[in-house]
């Protein structure tokens, strides 16, 4: 048995099960923009939805699968070359994703996450070479213990890091890079009243039942069942009278929209602040372990490698972040660009100094 084409099938599988979720996500979010639907639409929604997390947990068991049988073909835990640690990136953002939609129920999330999740697998299947993709035997600094804790946690940190980045990116997209005061509308009061949401519909069925009823100039079997009692109007104040019901049902549907779009901004950001909260203590881990495989190996905790230097610049910067979230209390905008300038500095630490071909790092990725 040919465990290497196993694998590499399996790869290529778990590509075009993220593809087709990314389609469905996609497909997804675009009739989720429509305001008004149909009863088609709703299930075309909810089966779309299903489907896509549906191939996204496919992928991830798949995942899980070729990472623990190169584990047991090889003997080592699975993270000493660059194809590896693609894939073991790539489970770690759609096991967060598949927690963080447990949690949310939002259908905006996984159209942002997965394609990241599937350029990632892409590149590792489409890019690098079938002899970088083979398991190979480790460089003598490579054997250690150590593997699994430095490689694993700093890998950990980088997926739970990326997807809490690209929340506050699309934060600041959502809300065009404007400052967002979450306090102008109390939500709290907002969601629990009960006549905001009825309000609103009942101002939509006077609208459609004004526009028919003026249209056909007569009550037909369906306007008749309406609970609404019209007195006699003359011309001049049926125009008037239905836009006064037409401006009302539009200033409140900009209010709902308006709250719609605070609840989702106020959602984005508190989980990119749990997540980059729980991606920080294993970026701390992983450098900290870091430091001592080096003392181990090369006799020293630090030595200035460019792989060092920018993972302190990252972690400077996520500690920047969750200093300003938890001393100073900011929110919104202001968290959200240091989160924002964090993803692109996690990829210079991931791969961008690996570009390079230089420093203690540069071993087992490009040859």
């Amino acid at each position: 048995m040919n465990w290497d084409i196993i694998q590499n099938l399996a790869s290529q599988v778990v590509f075009v099960m993220l593809l087709f979720g990314v389609i469905c996500y996609w497909i997804n979010l675009y009739l989720f923009s429509f305001n008004l639907k149909t009863k088609f639409q709703l299930r075309t929604e909810n089966l779309l939805f299903n489907l896509g997390k549906l191939c996204v947990l496919i992928g991830n068991c798949l995942l899980i699968f070729i990472l623990f049988s190169r584990w047991i073909i090889a003997g080592y835990f699975p993270l000493s070359n660059l194809y590896e640690s693609l894939l073991f990136l790539t489970w770690v953002l759609s096991t967060v994703y598949l927690y963080v939609e447990s949690k949310t129920k939002s259908k905006l999330i996984g159209a942002t996450l997965i394609p990241v999740a599937l350029l990632i697998n892409g590149f590792s299947n489409l890019t690098l070479t079938p002899e970088m993709q083979k398991a190979s035997p480790l460089v003598p600094a490579l054997q250690s213990n150590w593997l699994m804790l430095h490689v694993s946690m700093m890998l950990l940190s980088y997926g739970t890091l990326i997807m809490g980045s690209l929340l506050c990116i699309l934060f600041l997209t959502i809300s065009f890079y404007k400052k967002v005061d979450f306090n102008q509308i109390d939500f709290e009061k907002s969601l629990k009243s009960s006549n905001f949401l009825s309000e609103t519909v009942d101002l939509y069925i006077q609208s459609s039942y004004f526009k028919t009823f003026f249209t056909n100039n007569t009550i037909n079997d369906e306007t008749s069942r309406s609970p609404f009692e019209l007195p006699e109007f003359t011309s001049e104040e049926m125009d008037n009278e239905i836009a006064i019901i037409h401006s009302k049902y539009e200033k409140r549907s900009l209010e709902l929209a308006e709250l719609n779009k605070l609840t989702l901004l106020e959602n984005l950001d508190n989980w990119s602040y749990r997540i980059l909260g729980l991606g920080f203590p294993f970026l701390t881990i992983g450098i900290i372990s870091g430091g001592v495989w080096a003392n181990e190996a090369w006799g020293s905790y630090w030595s200035w490698d460019p792989k060092e230097t920018w993972a302190l610049i990252t972690w400077i910067i996520f500690a920047t972040y969750l200093h300003a979230r938890i001393t100073k209390g900011w929110k919104g905008r202001k968290t959200a660009i240091l989160g924002g300038l964090g993803f692109f500095v996690i990829w210079i630490c991931y791969l961008g100094v690996n570009f390079l071909g230089k420093g203690l790092h540069s071993y087992g990725w490009f040859s």
